[in-house]
């Protein structure tokens, strides 16, 4: 059974998907405000946060800056409905996926399913890691190395860096990134992948050229230069 925190002001709303949300086998509970919210998803008691961008006391950006400086717990955003620039900020900010609002609760347990499913350490005995140049990737124990350093990534950098790391050399579609990374088919106009790559490339820094270890094929996906 999972744990999950709701960060979310409408206590009408909250107390709906709380209420689906325990039917589907969760265990939910709801901080209607920022403040609890963030020391409640510190407290280590959670697998999973959905937080709200839109909160009364402090933004749900913060509150997720604050988050990712101590914790790699995933968290779920609410945005609003079509609005790109929240979602963007959402994700740059360190978020795993986000869900426009409003959202069926299906829609929202399906999503919370996907992330959970692709962040859960692999229950097997480890074989070494992935080793592509300076990157190593220890998928049963959710561990990155770059250039023998760590390197702290949320889940969804993890995935899709893991996925490169398979195929390096090799040009990686959006779609497949997104079905391997996010548990759901590229929709049209989505930029998560794109925002979430930018965000990786930041952490990996650049070649001695100047160029980035993660290229982008125009029309067709990504690729990690094989060295």
């Amino acid at each position: 059974m999972h744990n999950v925190l709701i960060i979310d002001d409408d206590i009408e709303l909250a107390g709906l998907f709380q209420e689906y949300l325990t039917l589907e086998g969760f265990t939910v509970d709801v901080s209607h405000t920022g403040t609890s919210g963030l020391q409640n998803a510190l407290s280590g008691e959670y697998q999973l946060v959905i937080l709200d961008i839109m909160l009364p006391d402090i933004k749900g950006t913060e509150i997720l800056a604050h988050i990712r400086q101590e914790s790699r717990i995933p968290v779920l955003m609410f945005t609003a409905k079509g609005d790109d620039v929240d979602r963007i900020i959402g994700l740059e900010s360190g978020a795993d996926d986000y869900v426009p609002k409003p959202c069926t609760p299906r829609e929202l347990v399906a999503r919370i399913r996907a992330i959970l499913r692709r962040t859960q350490p692999v229950a097997e005995l480890s074989q070494g890691p992935i080793v592509a140049g300076p990157l190593k990737l220890w998928p049963e124990k959710r561990k990155a190395a770059w250039l023998e350093q760590d390197l702290e990534l949320t889940s969804t950098e993890f995935n899709l860096l893991e996925a490169l790391a398979n195929h390096v050399g090799r040009v990686v579609s959006k779609n497949e990134l997104s079905e391997k990374a996010l548990g759901r088919p590229l929709a049209r106009f989505d930029r998560s992948i794109d925002v979430h790559m930018s965000s990786i490339r930041q952490k990996l820094g650049n070649q001695q050229d100047g160029s980035s270890y993660i290229q982008t094929v125009r029309g067709q996906g990504y690729q990690l230069i094989k060295e």
